[in-house]
């Protein structure tokens, strides 16, 4: 059990650094961490408005896996990620929807090293599944880990619509 936490924990780091990659194509300034741990920064912390600082108290029993925000000229937009070795499933999209909605995430990523299933493509067109306030929504990414690279962005990828 041990050895597959440990497997777990390298992968978020993986999966982190790919995304620092990605976003430092995009953006100027942004911060990105492991937060599987419930531990936070005081980076991340400090990025917390004073009026959403309660959501600590609910993170001490499970927090995305990783977290982080884009920092804009007057704001930041918070990233949530939520990384699955399997299949995605309904609980997975809930449990990434609840950490998206605790810090007012732009971006929610649930990222599976499996293919996106047919099955939750077709649920979402029938139901707000993905759907979190606009101008956010939830992303399910898979992830290939023997080519190291984000394979599919479903609905869509959202860093490609920056300008």
């Amino acid at each position: 059990m041990q050895s597959e936490r440990k497997k777990e924990k390298e992968y978020y780091e993986i999966v982190r650094s790919k995304l620092v990659d990605l976003l430092s194509t995009k953006f100027h300034e942004f911060h990105l961490e492991v937060t599987a741990t419930k531990r936070f920064s005081n980076r991340l912390k400090a990025g917390i408005g004073q009026y959403r600082e309660i959501i600590f108290s609910f993170l001490k029993e499970a927090a995305p896996d990783i977290t982080g925000f884009i920092t804009k000229e007057y704001s930041k937009d918070f990233i949530v990620v939520e990384v699955k070795r399997d299949r995605v499933k309904l609980d997975d999209i809930y449990q990434t929807r609840k950490y998206a909605e605790l810090f007012d995430a732009r971006y929610a990523l649930l990222i599976s090293q499996k293919e996106v299933p047919d099955e939750i493509k077709r649920l979402s067109r029938i139901c707000s599944l993905l759907t979190i306030p606009a101008p956010r929504a939830l992303t399910i990414v898979h992830y290939d880990q023997e080519t190291g690279q984000f394979m599919e962005w479903f609905p869509s990828n959202p860093f490609e619509e920056q300008t």
